[in-house]
């Protein structure tokens, strides 16, 4: 059994696309593309080497069969910041409910932490989950998260709508 930790997750939503300034891009060379039908172990790196300092732990517990029906859906787009040719950051949409749209997970590899790819991420990501038209837009965080997220995310846009407490357990 993994080292267990309590957590508060504030739940969060958006309504309307809200009016933004670009954020500023990346800089020196940069790419953000889409994932299409990711490899299980390529998308499990990603989400470990970011989610590992956060206590990312629910996409660990699932096979790699359950893990690709996810990540591998039509309705589920995954886009990969790289910077310099590696891996920055990603962000995940889900569009499987028609009636709204969540932004699954966001991160920045650790060495990109505090270089403005948290911010840009979120700004594409609220215009590419917008661009497909759902009535709402939501996203989850917890206080094991970035400290910077949920301000981040209610700069932008995202209003809370409920809190829980839970209890996470860390998984090797």
């Amino acid at each position: 059994m993994g080292k267990k930790h309590k957590t508060i997750v504030t739940h969060l939503e958006m309504l309307a696309e809200p009016r933004l300034p670009p954020a500023p891009r990346p800089l020196g060379k940069y790419a953000l593309m889409r994932a299409e039908k990711p490899p299980v172990h390529f998308y499990r790196y990603l989400y470990h080497e970011i989610g590992s300092h956060y206590v990312w732990v629910n996409r660990k517990r699932l096979s790699d069969e359950a893990l690709a029906s996810i990540v591998q859906n039509d309705e589920v787009e995954i886009y990969i910041l790289y910077s310099g040719g590696v891996p920055a950051g990603y962000f995940e949409l889900d569009f499987r409910n028609p009636e709204r749209a969540e932004l699954s997970f966001l991160g920045v590899m650790p060495e990109h932490v505090g270089k403005g790819f948290g911010r840009f991420l979120l700004c594409e990501a609220i215009a590419l989950a917008w661009a497909r038209g759902p009535k709402r837009l939501i996203v989850q965080t917890c206080t094991l998260d970035h400290p910077r997220a949920l301000p981040l995310y209610q700069r932008h846009g995202f209003t809370p709508y409920a809190q829980e407490e839970t209890e996470l357990e860390e998984i090797d």
